[in-house]
């Protein structure tokens, strides 16, 4: 396990996503073509027309539509696939669904998304034998 020590550089990528741009392609896209080893959302905003989750302990996808705000987005980003977004949204009544956050979930209007990114450091996933999932590792690059 990496612990912090001192300070780390802090490179910040801010996008905004339109109309029907796929959230987590777009924040997939972004990563490789910025090569990020080590990203992390720092704030997002906006609204979606397509939620699609993972509810926690389950395989299949919860698919939610309508009038949607993002309240939460929080999560890792890295090249080679190791992106692990969870997602909260609130409907027009202001019931909110949380999740892993999955390909399909589409912009209604806008979608404001800062992601910080450490210089410094590179995020993997490798299975952990006592969970049985891959898992983050970071590391520290020198």
């Amino acid at each position: 396990m990496l612990h912090a020590h001192g300070t780390l550089p802090l490179k910040v990528h801010a996008l905004r996503l339109a109309p029907g741009d796929d959230l987590r392609e777009q924040l997939a896209s972004l990563t490789r073509q910025n090569a990020i080893g080590a990203g992390f959302i720092l704030a997002a905003v906006g609204s979606l027309s397509v939620a699609r989750l993972r509810y926690a302990g389950l395989d299949d996808a919860a698919e939610l539509r309508g009038d949607l705000e993002i309240v939460a987005l929080s999560g890792t980003l890295a090249t080679g696939g190791a992106v692990h977004l969870h997602l909260a949204v609130a409907d027009a009544t202001g019931s909110v669904r949380a999740g892993h956050l999955l390909t399909g979930s589409l912009v209604r209007t806008t979608a404001e998304i800062v992601v910080g990114e450490a210089p410094d450091l590179r995020f993997t996933r490798e299975v952990d034998p006592s969970t049985g999932y891959l898992e983050l590792v970071p590391r520290q690059v020198t």
